[in-house]
């Protein structure tokens, strides 16, 4: 069936893809997921009618080249390379890119999400640039100098919390992160203290905001927010409403 229910069942395949790093699963679930949104595109803009038949039509080499398909298949693949990023796992990104490349070309739908996770990015400019500079070094397994780690974690965590809300996969994101920043401050409350701002002042505050025990966006904005004096961090009004609007509890 052609509808909204189709959409969420084929969006649920492709989320726990994401949200697991699970290549197999989300080399699977791509085709599915590109097809479902560009029909539903079109016909939400009356292009096209229900098939009679209730089976969501396949993707035209033509569609395949169409921006609105790349849009979203950039969009998901630069997702799951977020969520492998974030476990360290490079064999999770090659394992996706060669069976896309096998069915589709070297050239296949959203190939350049790919380019932020390799390619040198020796001054990044746009958000998807600091979010692949720091995926790198997540994927490099390069420990970071113990002076710095406090505050680069602390940037990454802002870099890769505000492309994950702009995706198509905010959650799904957002869960291995909150579990990536816990490890992290975690073992900076462990290890690195000694390379924080006003040691007597923020570890007190970093030990509360790891109290909570809910790996969410509110956990996430409540680290960003609570540890940016302990890294020298200044958040201008706009920055710490924001953090402040995400990390409130219902």
């Amino acid at each position: 069936m052609t509808d909204t229910a189709e959409l969420i069942r084929r969006k649920q395949a492709i989320n726990l893809a994401v949200v697991h790093s699970d290549a197999e699963a989300f080399v699977a679930a791509f085709p599915a997921w590109l097809e479902i949104t560009a029909f539903i595109s079109a016909l939400r803009a009356g292009s096209v009618q229900p098939p009679t038949d209730g089976v969501t039509p396949a993707l035209t080499p033509q569609q395949l080249k169409s921006g609105g398909v790349i849009h979203v298949a950039k969009d998901a693949l630069f997702s799951f390379c977020m969520t492998a990023s974030l476990k360290g796992d490079k064999d999770a990104i090659e394992a996706v890119e060669t069976p896309l490349k096998a069915a589709y070309g070297d050239d296949f739908p959203g190939a350049v999400a790919l380019w932020s996770f390799r390619s040198p990015i020796a001054e990044p400019i746009s958000l998807e640039d600091h979010v692949g500079q720091a995926a790198q070094k997540m994927l490099s397994g390069e420990p970071i100098p113990p002076p710095m780690r406090a505050a680069e974690n602390w940037t990454t965590g802002l870099r890769f919390l505000e492309k994950a809300r702009k995706s198509n996969f905010p959650q799904e994101i957002i869960y291995p992160l909150a579990l990536w920043t816990r490890d992290k401050w975690g073992e900076t409350l462990e290890k690195g203290i000694a390379f924080l701002q006003h040691i007597e002042d923020n570890v007190p505050v970093l030990r509360e905001v790891l109290d909570e025990t809910r790996n969410d966006e509110p956990f996430v904005a409540n680290v960003l927010l609570k540890m940016a004096p302990a890294v020298d961090r200044e958040l201008n009004d706009e920055a710490q409403g924001f953090l402040r609007s995400l990390a409130r509890r219902g």
